[in-house]
């Protein structure tokens, strides 16, 4: 099974692209995972909020394959801990699932569209996050889960 986290608009701090890199190098040994970056719209005066969350969302489900269990990181999703959380992706892998997808949306959300396709949501907190700095939790939450699934040292309770 393959992880893939999707994201509209591309990461432009400086430590949260080294930080996301260094998360990604070190889940790769537990598990392939891929980021795939959607272009994000510049915001113009014709554009309202509502119009350009049905264009991510075009892109976004243009992006995705028929088969992929997708869970979208949401303000309204459920909240685990972190242990919580290792146990909801072991009975992820463990679906037979090829691809998992796990989305971030750009500054307004997501589409009703989006939404539709969606198989579950997943909040990281009932805080407000940049969605650049979402990616940096979340693939590092990711790494987490799979220390915890090994029992490594990594997570302390």
């Amino acid at each position: 099974m393959k992880i893939l986290l999707m994201a509209v608009g591309r990461t432009t701090i400086d430590f949260v692209q080294q930080g996301i890199a260094e998360y990604l190098g070190r889940l790769r040994h537990y598990v392939p995972v891929e980021v795939k970056i959607i272009a994000d719209l510049k915001r113009s005066a014709g554009l309202t909020p509502d119009r350009q969350k049905q264009l991510e969302g075009e892109a976004i489900l243009a992006a995705l394959q028929p088969a992929d269990q997708v869970i979208l990181l949401d303000e309204n999703g459920r909240e685990y801990t972190s242990r919580e959380f290792a146990a909801w992706m072991e009975r992820r892998l463990a679906s037979g699932a090829k691809r998992v997808v796990f989305i971030v949306g750009g500054p307004f959300g997501f589409s009703p569209a989006v939404y539709d396709r969606a198989d579950s949501k997943v909040s990281l907190s009932r805080m407000t996050f940049n969605h650049e700095m979402v990616r940096l939790f979340f693939v590092e939450q990711l790494y987490r889960s799979q220390t915890i699934l090994r029992g490594e040292q990594y997570h302390h309770d």
